[in-house]
């Protein structure tokens, strides 16, 4: 279900990127891979943005299968044992 979101064999492209100084020689004494950190976090923001996206597109929906739910029920119901 963790699907990427991005073509992982994509090529790497540089890009020029502010960062606060401090932040930036922290992480360089850690040792972090700036770049790595970077995908991953951005693979993250843009994951939610989507679900986000598609939340919205869909919603109306959404709020219809649930009144239809309500109303009627579903396939199941009188089969269920719980």
């Amino acid at each position: 279900m963790n699907n990427p979101v991005y073509n992982l064999s994509a090529p790497k492209k540089s890009a020029n990127l502010s960062i606060n100084a401090d932040l930036l020689q922290q992480a360089k004494q850690l040792n972090i891979n700036l770049s790595q950190a970077l995908e991953q976090h951005l693979a993250e923001i843009v994951r939610q943005a989507q679900r986000e996206r598609w939340l919205a597109e869909n919603q109306s929906a959404l709020d219809e299968y649930n009144r239809r739910i309500e109303m009627r029920g579903t396939f199941s119901d009188g089969l269920r044992r719980f």
